[in-house]
């Protein structure tokens, strides 16, 4: 029996995270909490997490939905955008001290075996395909997550790069391109 495999249907390891949906009172403490600092340090996204009962990556996702949003709407106030503009030349909530930071997350070999192969057969994972990798490796889904991001990015990079080497190499060689 034939499996339909079109494109525009999302299969199980697809699969989006689904929707986080927050209270009245969660929202208040996170609107409270962005309006003193739109950038909070990871102790911060902990202890809110821990607060208002949820985990540290969905705060993570709400204060830069929040930004994004909060500075959408200042580009339609072009007189007050123009005179915040001026004002950010260095902006001090942007600056993290490497304590707000969290730690660099470092994988073992064996962690990165298993992740290169996940990557290799599925470059796009789903939430199921990442929380199951999560657990086999030991790390949080949020890292998992972050982890592809960052590979993607990495090998889109190296792909525009190999043309520019293949011809610098006939170059070297003297031969035209």
């Amino acid at each position: 029996m034939a499996q339909d495999v079109s494109p525009n249907k999302t299969t199980a390891t697809n699969r989006r995270r689904s929707r986080a949906k927050f209270t009245e009172d969660q929202l208040k403490i996170l609107v409270n909490a962005f309006n003193q600092k739109p950038y909070p340090g990871y102790a911060t996204k902990k202890r809110l997490a821990s607060e208002i009962n949820t985990e540290e990556s969905r705060i993570q996702i709400w204060f830069q939905n929040r930004r994004a949003r909060h500075r959408f709407q200042k580009r339609s106030e072009p007189e007050e955008d123009l005179k915040s503009s001026q004002d950010e030349d260095h902006p001090e909530e942007k600056i993290r001290s490497r304590e707000d930071r969290r730690c660099r997350t470092s994988y073992t070999s064996s962690q990165l075996h298993t992740l290169i192969e996940a990557f290799m057969k599925n470059p796009y994972p789903g939430i199921d395909s990442r929380e199951q990798l999560a657990k086999e490796i030991g790390v949080p889904e949020s890292r998992v997550q972050i982890w592809f991001q960052n590979r993607r990015s990495r090998f889109h990079v190296q792909r525009k790069r190999e043309p520019d080497e293949a011809l610098e190499q006939r170059q070297d060689q003297g031969q035209d391109p």
